[in-house]
């Protein structure tokens, strides 16, 4: 069986360059690497790259052989797509008009969207409106670069399952709209709602471009090591394999250990182990 598993940039300490950064995904046995643009205005700086800045990233891909096939775009949660304040709406826009050009200049193919109508202000039926709105606006800019947006499954109710994100993926209705879950998040999920978490991702049947192999426990979204925490990995796996995904990427991150690099390879190890096991 043929898959690509991925790495998050995070779990590498910042300061490596990104030469090093891909280097380091292939020694440490992932096949690509998932790029971040966060709330920092270090990782926002990325989106206004000049074309020299771009040329020599992918000159770092070719000269590696490692891509970079996908963009974790969770700076969103500072600038929503749903946000009362006209001003943080257009700079929402700004934001992914750009990460679609990035992406397109990279060879990139996902997009994974952070799953919110907004984070730092309160929901409501107005928010939901403009983030609809802007949704729509969103996937049509994706969709004449040829680069698609998958919806990562959060932390908070409003996109918390694959049942929930394909209620907007169904309402958008465009082949460059669709899912990329976080299995974590979803065990947590299926825990408070008490919902089949299989049952769940085949919802997403046919619209699952990619998914996010993370551990989590009750309560707890990040920062933990693989096989410590509740995450069903191989039944999740099977299913997705099941469905025809074939892109997984394991989220984690660096966290200060001495032994980060080693920690990677285990990462490496343990997530192709449940991904063969699948």
């Amino acid at each position: 069986m043929e898959y690509q598993l991925g790495i998050y940039e995070k779990a590498f300490p910042s300061q490596l360059s990104f030469r090093e950064k891909l280097e380091l995904t292939k020694k440490a046995g992932f096949d690509w690497m998932e790029i971040s643009i966060d709330e920092s205005d270090e990782k926002q700086a990325r989106l206004y790259w000049t074309d020299q800045q771009i040329s020599e990233l992918k000159a770092a891909i070719d000269e590696t052989g490692v891509p970079i096939l996908s963009l974790c775009l969770s700076g969103h949660r500072k600038y929503p797509l749903g946000s009362h304040d006209p001003a943080v709406r257009k700079k929402s826009l700004e934001i992914m008009d750009r990460a679609i050009r990035l992406a397109a200049s990279l060879g990139i193919r996902i997009i994974q969207l952070a799953g919110y109508d907004v984070y730092y202000e309160d929901s409501d039926e107005q928010t939901v409106a403009y983030f609809k709105q802007n949704l729509k606006e969103s996937v049509l800019k994706a969709a004449r670069s040829g680069v698609c947006l998958g919806f990562e499954t959060m932390e908070t109710p409003f996109l918390d399952t694959v049942a929930k994100g394909m209620g907007y993926v169904n309402l958008i209705n465009s082949p460059y709209l669709g899912m990329y879950p976080d299995i974590g998040n979803l065990k947590n999920a299926a825990c408070v709602y008490g919902s089949d978490i299989v049952a769940d991702l085949k919802e997403g049947t046919g619209k699952t471009f990619a998914a996010h192999l993370k551990e989590t426990e009750p309560g707890v979204y990040r920062n933990m090591q693989f096989g410590t925490g509740h995450t069903e990995y191989e039944i999740c796996i099977s299913e997705l394999l099941a469905q025809g995904v074939r892109m997984f990427t394991g989220e984690f991150w660096y966290l200060g250990e001495e032994d980060w690099f080693e920690n990677i390879k285990r990462a490496a190890a343990f997530l192709r182990d449940k991904i063969e096991h699948a």
